[in-house]
């Protein structure tokens, strides 16, 4: 017993002389090798892989299942915007509570009981490959075997292959760039893809969405520009020594000089943009709304467009136009269309800016439009389908349905709202003697598209979100802004479509911009919501680049001090004007940030104009050959 005594305190005592060695030595890790997730009481599952794709790159993608999931739909979101974290937007159990967020509607996607799917796209965050802004399609620009046509359809693949729970339905939606990601999955479409829903998709960066505005390039894009294509996982961020966007862009003269200033020649796209400010070739064969038409509509679609999208107001409604044209695309076509900013239709949508709109605008359009949309190709076709265009008429704040939008070119529903002396606006055409309205726009002290100070979107007091809904009373107050009005309106006035405004005017100058605003303008008082007196909200604005005037793709100077004709096409609309509102067109020759500045002497290439091309010129706009071509009339009925 003694001698086993003994062994036993010699073990205890060279065990703690081991644990002594250790302490002093080295250290047991805390963390094990790889966690396991207590997740018995989840309500779903949660995948995290790796999809190879045709030429052996490898996507990321995360994959929640409901637990209950049986014969389940997929609905799939492909995104540059961290797959990761949109399958982590809450710290919960709970499936709901880990969606609520960008391209996540829970009252959609968890309530509908579908498996969710995120992906990166190539060469952002978890995903291999190279990152291409909005990659090319396969063809002049992309002479590889690889798109993000063919990554949409290999991951269905692999889907259709590895998720039992599925029913082997697959539909793809996703906002902005992740809308257009779900137009590209259009292209050669998978036989598992039966739905597709882009909202507010980036169609043609060009003519009207992200990087320019018939001619104009988005200053105010630069910044994501950056962000994005500087580093896989955005760890390179934007950077700015003025809290005043305006004094930023001001100070650094052209855009293209702001961006080298932060060693943006670095990136791919931003030498793009450099070396394509006209519409050329670059531009023209990767617009969608070109190529899809051409392609054709195999799978059902709905478009779904904001009337005041502050980043694309453009490209849901050119790919509608495009597309309808086609009997065979046309039965596969829907639209759907609210008083939302960008993206603000998977949100409570109930304001417009600072504008009561007595309902909840987006839940409408998820409970009413997009579920049984969805539910009807990813479920059980049984369901009833929603109307071929669902539509907000903001002013009465009503929803209607309608079989057709008007088309952009006019018809004999057309009418015109012509300018008159004393900067008035009418439906009566002025006499041809009535002159002209001028004003000086200098681009040392441009018009700023929101008061200043002009805070820049991801800034926590930006007004970014809203700037297409905020009171344009500070514009009309400028010299540099002519303000036309029409009298007090006795009954209401509806408008829908998209105008276009045949200006004619002259400058001093050889190159300039035009900036056209259609604006309801409130009665004075407004009894039930009394800061809304004397509001002057836009409904709908675009600028042109002078240069751009006659053709797109090749731009010549302005002769000085003669007459011109500018084409300027508004975006769509959907308004009602109600009696005691009047209202009101704004001219104006610059839009900044928003915009670059127009040097207002010709140069070949704005995006890196001198300081010395900048000038001031004196713009004259021809009263009797001005009008804006507008949709009017009654309410279509529902």
């Amino acid at each position: 017993m003694k001698k086993i005594l003994m062994v036993s305190a010699c073990a205890l005592a060279l065990s703690q002389h081991a644990w002594a060695r250790q302490a002093m030595g080295t250290i047991a890790a805390d963390m094990p090798t790889e966690f396991h997730v207590a997740d018995a009481s989840f309500d779903y599952t949660r995948r995290d892989v790796m999809i190879p794709m045709r030429d052996g790159v490898k996507l990321h993608t995360v994959i929640l299942i409901p637990k209950d999931a049986r014969n389940a739909g997929m609905l799939m979101t492909r995104t540059p915007y961290n797959a990761a974290h949109m399958a982590s937007l809450g710290s919960s159990n709970h499936m709901p509570s880990v969606l609520p967020g960008y391209d996540n509607m829970p009252d959609v996607i968890t309530a509908g009981g579908y498996i969710r799917v995120l992906q990166d796209i190539r060469g952002k965050y978890g995903s291999e490959g190279q990152f291409v802004m909005n990659r090319p399609m396969r063809g002049p620009l992309n002479g590889t075997a690889v798109d993000e046509s063919t990554d949409t359809w290999d991951t269905i693949e692999w889907l259709v292959h590895n998720v039992p729970e599925s029913n082997g339905k697959v539909g793809i939606l996703g906002v902005s760039y992740d809308g257009y990601t779900a137009i590209t999955a259009l292209f050669h479409p998978h036989p598992a893809l039966k739905v597709s829903v882009p909202m507010n998709p980036m169609v043609d960066g060009w003519m009207g969405d992200d990087w320019f505005h018939n001619g104009a390039f988005r200053e105010e894009m630069l910044p994501y520009i950056y962000n994005q294509g500087a580093t896989r996982k955005n760890t390179a961020q934007w950077w700015s020594n003025a809290y005043d966007s305006y004094t930023l862009f001001l100070n650094g003269v052209s855009a293209g000089a702001v961006g080298k200033s932060r060693g943006m020649e670095q990136i791919g796209f931003f030498r793009q943009i450099l070396a394509h400010p006209a519409y050329d070739s670059w531009w023209q064969v990767q617009a969608l709304d070109r190529l899809l038409p051409k392609e054709g509509l195999k799978v059902p679609t709905m478009l779904v467009h904001s009337l005041w999208d502050q980043e694309d107001n453009y490209g849901a409604v050119a790919l509608y136009d495009a597309l309808r044209k086609q009997p065979a695309a046309r039965s596969n076509l829907w639209m759907a269309m609210g008083p939302w900013n960008h993206g603000g239709e998977i949100h409570t949508a109930s304001t417009l800016g600072p504008m009561e709109l007595h309902s909840d605008t987006g839940l409408y359009f998820r409970k009413h439009v997009l579920t049984p949309f969805l539910a009807h190709y990813l479920k059980d076709d049984a369901t009833p389908l929603p109307a071929r265009i669902t539509a907000f008429r903001s002013g009465e704040n009503e929803w209607e349905s309608m079989e057709s939008l008007p088309p952009p070119e006019c018809d004999q529903h057309c009418l015109t709202l012509h300018l008159q002396p004393n900067h008035g606006l009418g439906f009566g055409k002025p006499a041809a003697n009535s002159g002209q309205l001028s004003y000086v726009s200098d681009p040392d002290h441009p018009v700023p598209y929101v008061p200043r100070p002009v805070v820049s979107k991801g800034q926590p007091d930006s007004e970014w979100r809203w700037w297409l809904a905020t009171d344009q009373r500070n514009a009309a107050a400028r010299p540099d802004v002519l303000a036309l009005t029409s009298d007090v309106l006795t009954k209401p006035f509806t408008v829908t479509g998209e105008p276009l405004m045949h200006l004619t005017a002259a400058t001093t100058g050889t190159d300039s911009d035009f900036v056209v605003k259609l604006i309801d303008v409130y009665p004075d008082e407004v009894a039930e919501q009394p800061a809304m007196g004397g509001y002057q909200l836009m409904i709908s604005g675009n600028i042109l680049r002078g240069r751009y005037r006659k053709s797109f793709e090749h731009p010549e100077p302005i002769p000085a001090n003669t007459k011109q004709i500018y084409p300027v096409r508004l975006p769509m609309v959907n308004h009602t004007f109600l009696p005691g509102h009047r209202i009101m067109i704004q001219i104006q020759s610059s839009w900044f940030p928003l915009y670059d500045r127009n040097p207002q002497s010709y140069v070949d290439n704005i995006m890196i104009a001198p300081k010395e091309a900048y000038k001031p010129a004196t713009i004259s706009v021809d009263i009797a050959g001005s009008w804006l071509e507008i949709h009017g009339g009654t309410k279509p009925a529902l």
